[in-house]
């Protein structure tokens, strides 16, 4: 693959057979502040408007990576059954599940979000893409994005999350490796880029 543009990979993917019930489950994973949101957004658009699931969603406060249980429930078992997931999205602020969201089993759905291609969600993916962005350039990121309000909160996320890459490393069970660039992205084979 010859540095392969965003709706070439859209096309890739629509190409993949399904990995849960009809669909194709792509997992978008990275660190926090990687550019995992951007790119899925855009990624979906060359999908013709694939829905996107933010794992920021699912975990809390006191559950930083412990959201397994409610995206099985919630919204793989409906995906797997070929019927719409419906979840309740998790008030940050609040800090409680409120707004319930649908999410259609559509050809191509996207998951992103730290931990989005954890060892135990691979049976159920098509294919997972890792942003390739180091840990301190994207916590940097993350906290110029979200200011010096929420310093405390990044403290605590970075050792959630560097305990959790010390458990369950992603990138090296990435098929791609996505690499934002001045414009656009490149696309690069990751480690267990299939043939």
């Amino acid at each position: 693959m010859n540095e392969p543009t965003v709706e070439t990979l859209a096309q890739r993917l629509r190409a993949l057979p399904p990995s849960i019930g009809r669909t194709r489950l792509v997992a978008v994973d990275g660190h926090a502040g990687s550019g995992k949101t951007t790119f899925a957004a855009r990624l979906a658009a060359a999908l013709g408007g694939a829905p996107v699931l933010h794992l920021d969603d699912l975990a809390t406060h006191e559950e930083l990576f412990a959201w397994t249980g409610r995206l099985r429930s919630w919204v793989l078992e409906p995906l797997a059954r070929g019927e719409t997931a419906h979840y309740r999205a998790y008030d940050w602020v609040a800090r409680r599940f409120a707004e319930e969201r649908e999410l259609p089993a559509a050809p191509v759905v996207l998951v992103e979000g730290v931990g989005a291609g954890r060892r135990e969600l691979s049976p159920h993916l098509a294919s997972l893409l890792w942003m390739e962005l180091t840990h301190e350039s994207s916590w940097e990121r993350g906290q110029l994005r979200d200011g010096p309000e929420l310093t405390d909160f990044w403290d605590g996320w970075k050792r959630a999350e560097q305990r959790h890459f010390a458990t369950d490393p992603t990138r090296p069970r990435a098929q791609l490796l996505i690499l934002q660039c001045q414009e656009g992205y490149k696309v690069l084979p990751g480690p267990h880029e299939s043939p």
